[in-house]
């Protein structure tokens, strides 16, 4: 014990020297930021974003945005800092800069690039990383964030067709369609082992109303089959077995 106290007081020598260099740190910073001019706070927040510090940049380039509002690059400004702050993963500050672009810029030649962003963005806030790697499927976690995507991609496509962008945001579209559709049939699954056969076959129905080129369209008319016949709904089961044989003869359903 006595070893231990006798740490404590270096330990918390380190703790305070390493929070006195962190608040020098910020205050030189703040002092060289306002020291600058637009366009060198605009160069050297290039700079940071060109050497992947995200993190910096951002911070000049709020900075920078709050100061000159109307300047000359107040808009490149708002678009560097919109992807500067997606690659920092702030999801919140990411969103808020894309609707303020887009509603002060709305013919702006670039708003189609603010669309894309925000897909991407609300992309993103659906994902876990954590849970990707440990490969835990969450499949049924909220997908509304994934639902914000899809709109964001469907009016990117509808508002401008030919943007460079639209390949990419109808490709992204199918995968949050695939998405959707594997919440569907684990809301489903779960219906079924609480014996709710109805909400079940429901779910499994909105999968091929709203997702009929996704890639669990054989898993929702399977779980449509089960859940009609433990229903006793003969002709419902029938026509589910016979679009299932039409379309997946190979499944274990037809054995």
């Amino acid at each position: 014990m006595k070893s231990i106290r006798l740490m404590m007081p270096v330990v918390l020598g380190v703790m305070v020297s390493v929070a006195g260099c962190s608040s020098n740190e910020d205050t030189q910073e703040r002092v060289a930021l306002a020291n600058m001019g637009a366009q060198q706070m605009y160069d050297s927040a290039k700079r940071n974003m060109q050497n992947g510090n995200f993190g910096s940049a951002s911070t000049m380039l709020s900075e920078l945005d709050s100061r000159y509002p109307f300047g000359p690059l107040s808009n490149q400004v708002q678009l560097d800092l919109i992807y500067s702050y997606y690659k920092s993963g702030r999801i919140d500050e990411t969103l808020a800069t894309i609707d303020r672009f887009v509603r002060l810029n709305p013919n702006h030649s670039d708003v189609d690039y603010a669309f894309y962003m925000r897909g991407l963005t609300n992309m993103e806030a659906d994902s876990n990383m954590f849970q990707e790697i440990m490969q835990i499927d969450r499949s049924d976690r909220d997908p509304s964030k994934s639902r914000e995507a899809f709109e964001d991609f469907r009016r990117l496509i509808q508002q401008f067709p030919d943007s460079k962008y639209a390949a990419d945001a109808k490709k992204r579209m199918l995968f949050i369609k695939n998405r959707l559709a594997k919440y569907e049939i684990a809301i489903a699954r779960f219906y079924m082992r609480r014996e709710a056969y109805v909400a079940a076959a429901n779910r499994g129905r909105y999968v091929l109303e709203h997702f009929p080129d996704s890639e669990h369209v054989q898993e929702a008319l399977e779980i449509m089959v089960s859940s009609y016949e433990q229903l006793g709904l003969t002709d419902l089961k029938n026509n589910a077995m016979k679009t299932l044989q039409l379309n997946f003869p190979e499944s274990d359903f037809l054995s």
